[in-house]
């Protein structure tokens, strides 16, 4: 599968406390899966380093470096090889490569919206090099893993393989009815900011429910979640980071609605001259305290239209947002950075793609609820009877390999919208 979002966004007002627009190609990513035997690799190419290079004006935003723009993903988003199987009514699935740790929730690439939440350094670990274990028994699963704890320095960065194993993360999962899903995760990650170690560490923990229902005529999603981030120096707490967030979407007959609201803690440092950029690693004392970002996102997207093997759907996102003193506020003013504490951000697009995009990213073998226990690992998707239907923005079109009525949230979010 192939996909890219040509897209424009307005930022009123954004760093340079003013108004900015800009326009750039946005998620360039390609992904891959294959199988021999009981044998199973995954792979995602994220080409953001070379159409992204500045980052994407994202207000509240923050991570690796970045500030107000979300920063481009790694090349290597994930590319991993694992097995599994069921025996005596339990699955079990062991990956490893680099990808996701087993924590909080999806990946925002496929949920349904451009734009990334303001959380998303709080809400999930992703590519480092993990090893990733999963039992299942009915509604339950159980995931464990250990992975490096720094974090990409860039798009080419490569980890630090000698630290792979001191970090570590859990995640139980439980599949009450169907479409309905609880999960709570905790994690612990060792100096993700500093690659050479001996910078703050993170205590991390999660809690999200969610729900999806798909017909072939129409579908409903929605997520809730809490986070909270513990940065400690040996031990001792420094800075405390939480966030909440709720997001739903409905669609019918191609045509779908989305809506987000969210409150997140973010750490505030000293910018470089690039008033998008924060020095990394980061220096002692930089921290200049903390703000709350309360965001609200509408999102509407057309029916999507097929060209040859290329789906296009367009799209509009309009995000209104508020940002306030944290706790502690320390010495970070919003009049000063933006001139105001109320800004608008305006996206338009279009989601291009072509080919089958994995539904559900950050979960692996048995541990992807409703997929590891209908089927033999190892046997490709299409190797079943099978459906395709397109979707909405952050949910390409999915071939699903089970009955809807028996696993509604086994597709890509709003994957079952047909026209």
């Amino acid at each position: 599968m192939a996909q890219a979002v040509p897209l424009a966004t307005r930022a009123d007002p954004t760093a340079t406390r003013s108004a900015l627009t800009e326009g750039y190609l946005t998620q360039p990513i390609v992904m891959a899966h294959a199988w021999y035997g009981p044998l199973q690799a995954i792979g995602t190419l994220n080409l953001e380093g070379l159409t992204l290079q500045r980052g994407e004006l994202t207000t509240g935003g923050y991570g690796e470096g970045y500030v107000d723009r979300r920063h481009p993903h790694a090349y290597v988003h994930e590319l991993l090889i694992g097995a599994g199987g069921t025996a005596a009514g339990f699955g079990a699935s062991l990956f490893a490569g680099r990808g996701f740790a087993p924590f909080g929730s999806d990946d925002p690439m496929v949920r349904p919206f451009e734009k990334y939440p303001v959380n998303h350094h709080l809400a999930q670990v992703l590519e480092r090099v993990v090893i990733v274990g999963a039992v299942r028994r009915g509604p339950v699963i159980a995931e464990v893993g250990t992975f490096n704890g720094d974090e990409p320095t860039g798009p080419g960065s490569v980890p630090k393989f000698s630290r792979v194993g001191d970090s570590w993360a859990s995640r139980l999962t439980l599949l009450p009815l169907a479409g309905v899903e609880l999960s709570a995760s905790v994690a612990r990650v060792t100096s993700p900011e500093i690659p050479q170690g001996h910078g703050l560490d993170q205590r991390k923990g999660s809690l999200v429910a969610r729900y999806a229902y798909a017909s072939r005529k129409s579908s409903r999603y929605a997520l809730v979640e809490w986070e909270q981030t513990g940065e400690r120096d040996r031990g001792v707490l420094i800075t405390k980071l939480q966030s909440v967030l709720a997001e739903g979407a409905y669609c019918r007959a191609g045509t779908s609605v989305a809506a987000r609201i969210e409150r997140t803690d973010r750490p505030e440092e000293e910018p470089l001259l690039d008033p998008f950029r924060t020095p990394r690693p980061p220096p002692d004392l930089s921290n200049l305290g903390e703000s709350r970002w309360t965001t609200l996102t509408i999102a509407l997207a057309a029916p999507a239209t097929r060209a040859w093997f290329v789906t296009g759907q367009p799209f509009v996102e309009v995000a209104r947002l508020a940002v306030a003193p944290g706790d502690p506020a320390g010495i970070f003013s919003s009049e000063l950075r933006y001139g105001t504490n109320r800004m608008w951000m305006f996206s338009a697009g279009v989601r291009l793609w072509a080919g089958m995009m994995h539904g559900r990213m950050g979960r692996y073998g048995v541990a992807e609820p409703d997929a590891g226990m209908h089927m033999p690992m190892g046997t490709p998707k299409h190797a079943a009877e099978s459906d395709t239907m397109p979707g909405m923005p952050g949910m390409p079109g999915m071939t699903h390999s089970v009955p809807m009525a028996s696993s509604p949230s086994r597709f890509s979010l709003i994957s079952s919208c047909g026209p």
